[in-house]
């Protein structure tokens, strides 16, 4: 099952939810996966800065934190997303929030799948997967 949860902040997602679930499901499938329990959490960049510090030991503003859950082949796990962070990265990168919203979520639940980002191999490979994604998928609206 997917979920979705707000976090001090007020995040309209209602009309999304449908459309945002078939994709994530649809990404994990193509991934060769099955969809466990996934908790998508929408915050503020402080909610989500204090948990990269407690957790991670990260003194520094993040637009997603994913905690993994993942047994064999069932994706499960919390993903954390500030709303303010992919909001400012739309704008600096020229994207719809959107956009930039879908390859956060896609990148959470790639990181379930798998996928890493620590070294720079690791980097290319999901961003070329985020941007299969993004092709391949609906963006989420």
């Amino acid at each position: 099952m997917i979920y979705f949860f707000n976090e001090k902040i007020p995040f309209p997602f209602k009309g999304k939810k449908q459309s945002a679930k078939l994709q994530i499901k649809c990404l994990i499938e193509k991934e060769n996966r099955k969809v466990g329990n996934l908790c998508f959490i929408f915050c503020t960049d402080g909610f989500l800065l204090d948990i990269n510090s407690k957790h991670l030991g990260h003194n520094y503003y993040t637009d997603v934190i994913t905690f993994d859950y993942t047994v064999n082949n069932t994706v499960s796990g919390d993903i954390f997303v500030s709303v303010e962070r992919v909001d400012e990265n739309a704008r600096e990168f020229g994207v719809s929030f959107n956009h930039e919203l879908s390859r956060v979520m896609y990148h959470g639940v790639l990181h379930l799948c798998g996928y890493g980002d620590k070294s720079k191999e690791e980097k290319q490979i999901m961003r070329t997967k985020e941007d299969f994604y993004l092709k391949t998928l609906s963006i989420i609206e």
